[in-house]
Parts: C-alpha cells; structure tokens; sequence
C-alpha cells in the first residue's frame, strides 16, 4: 500500500494537531451536555475566546484552501482517502465537526462505521438526518472508488425507515449497482444490530481516471 504525501495543512505538525482537534472534541461534547451554573460559563467564554484569538493569530491572510490534496490520481484504498481529505466534515481526522466516521472496504462494498454522540442529534435519542446524508455521501463515494468508477455528487435521496439512535453503531454500507458511461449509481443503508434504519441512493458523475484529485478547491455537486 502506498503512503500519500503528507497534506499541505498537516505537514510537520500532524501529531499537535490531532491533539488539539481531539481537546475542541472534547469540548464540543462538554458544551453540550454541562450543567455549569450561569456565572462559570461566563467565565469560560472568557477563557475560550481568549484561546480563540491567539489560535486565529496564526491563521493566513486569506486563509488556506484546505481543500488541497495531499497527492494527485486515484485513491486506492479506505486509508488513502481519509488520509487525503483530513479536513473533511464526515471522515477528517484533523477538524474537531468530524466524528471522524471510519471507512474500510469489504469486497466490492464500502463500510463506515459510527457511534454518533449527543452533539450529531437530532430528534431525542437520534442521529440528525442531515448528519446521515453527509456520511452516506462519503461513503457512496467510497464504493464509487472501490468499482473504479468516481465522480461528483448529482443527486442523494435518502428514505428513514427507522430512527437512527445515538451512541449505538452504525453501520453503513454502500455499493456500486451500476454504471453507464457518464453516471455511476449507487446504493447503501445504515444497519444498527440486525435492523435496517436507513436507505439511501445517490447518482455520480463520472471523473475520468487520474482525475480524482482535481476536484480540491471545486464544487462536489454537478448537474
């Protein structure tokens, strides 16, 4: 398996970053779910913005385009693509939105594998439906890769057959049904134990090969 050059935003640091993405996890969970009284949350606001400002010290004008790549042409496995989008909002690593999900392939199947916590809900108990539509949409992608057959985002339909609880896994599954010469069409669901809680299908338009890196800085969606 080959190692992708590093991505321009982690490079050199990657180890500090992981740790500091891995505190603001920790405090997205806690600002959610304390019960401090009035007076000492004013007083971590005062802290944290206090962080904030000498965290955005360091930030370029004009910022990044963290949509960069780490490296050109096709992704070849689960570990290559979370390694090449470390910034994405579903699998990245190295921003504090991301669970991450994990993805592995199976076969011919893209696996994501998730136990959403309280800041992903959406009704009591569950996971938000737009946090399920982002992952389904990477890891379609994922199996769009695994048959060779990568593209862009034209549409995504998902169908809620059950709801999606919190802090238990969920499995999702997506794979390939068929390809033409300009879509490919895919297909998934979410399993948590042995119970069907989602489905979902999305259409792609197809890349040519070699060209899955040239889409960093672009649009995900085509008409």
């Amino acid at each position: 398996m080959s190692i992708p050059a590093a991505h321009p935003g982690t490079d050199g640091r990657a180890d500090e970053l992981a740790e500091l993405v891995r505190s603001v996890r920790r405090l997205v969970a806690a600002t959610v779910l304390n019960r401090a009284p009035a007076s000492d949350l004013t007083t971590f606001t005062r802290e944290l913005d206090d962080v904030a400002e000498r965290l955005e010290a360091h930030v370029p004008d004009p910022p990044p385009h963290i949509t960069e790549t780490g490296g050109a042409g096709e992704i070849g496995d689960a570990f290559e693509m979370s390694e090449r989008m470390p910034f994405d909002v579903v699998v990245g690593r190295y921003t504090p939105l991301a669970l991450p999900v994990e993805i592995e392939f199976d076969g011919d199947r893209a696996i994501g594998r998730a136990r959403f916590t309280t800041p992903y809900e959406g009704p009591p108990g569950c996971v938000h439906g737009a946090v399920i539509a982002a992952t389904f949409d990477i890891v379609l992608t994922a199996a769009n890769m695994i048959a060779r057959a990568p593209g862009l985002t034209v549409s995504l339909s998902t169908r809620y057959r059950r709801p999606t609880r919190l802090h238990v896994e969920s499995r999702f599954e997506a794979w390939v049904e068929r390809v033409d010469e300009r879509r490919t069409y895919t297909h998934g669901r979410i399993v948590q134990g042995d119970v069907v809680t989602v489905e979902s299908e999305g259409i792609f338009a197809r890349l040519q090969a070699g060209t899955t890196g040239e889409v960093a800085g672009g649009s995900r969606s085509a008409s």
